[in-house]
């Protein structure tokens, strides 16, 4: 550990990892969400082993999901992202992709939590801004925030910068993960490794880190 001031600054993986100041965020892990994930069987394998090994080390697990508003209550920058990601010509096309009890918004089977865990909706990419994930982490201590799941380019990104501007140590399981764009969620990769902020592992790595030995 490298301590000044009073503060000890981990400098690795493992002194990042205390499972007591952890938490796991899956983030958006959805069934209309990951059929559009090129590599979806790999994502979910290693995503469900890192959300074993949380659930035995009895890590914080918070899964996120995105819902979307009724096309009268999204507002400007809702109604202009929607219309780019849908590709249409004027805002009065825009639909609904992701209404709260429509079944392409729901985990996946393999992705649902246990009463020891929660599910936190958002509007945003980052899963800190409009919820209370923030209090929450602070209120229980959590200072490293390990991030898995979908999708690297969209929606984890900025989570894990936002993660760090908030003072806390991002993880990012990268076998975890996946992107609608392969090219893109590589640039998103790279972008974290030059930023220096995130640590990034793998999903074999942080369960030997979990389990040493």
């Amino acid at each position: 550990m490298d301590e000044q001031y009073g503060l000890v600054v981990p400098l690795s993986l493992e002194e990042a990892c205390d499972p007591r100041r952890m938490a796991l965020l899956v983030y958006d892990m959805q069934t209309g969400i990951l059929g559009q994930i090129g590599e979806r069987d790999r994502v979910v394998r290693r995503a469900v082993e890192v959300v074993q090994a949380a659930r035995a080390a009895e890590i914080r697990t918070f899964f996120l999901r995105h819902v979307t508003l009724p096309p009268e209550l999204m507002g400007v920058s809702q109604l202009r992202m929607w219309r780019g990601w849908q590709r249409v010509e004027r805002a009065a096309d825009v639909v609904s992709p992701f209404p709260p009890d429509a079944a392409q918004t729901q985990l996946i089977p393999e992705m649902q939590p246990t009463d020891r865990e929660v599910v936190i909706d958002k509007i945003t990419m980052s899963a800190f801004e409009g919820t209370w994930l923030d209090i929450a982490l602070r209120d229980c201590g959590v200072t490293t925030v390990v991030v898995i799941g979908v999708a690297l380019e969209i929606g984890i990104e900025p989570t894990v910068r936002h993660a760090a501007d908030l003072g806390y140590i991002p993880v990012v399981v990268t076998d975890a993960c996946g992107g609608g764009d392969s090219e893109a969620a590589e640039r998103s990769l790279t972008a974290l490794r030059f930023a220096g902020d995130a640590l990034l592992t793998t999903t074999e790595e942080f369960r030997s880190v979990l389990a040493p030995g």
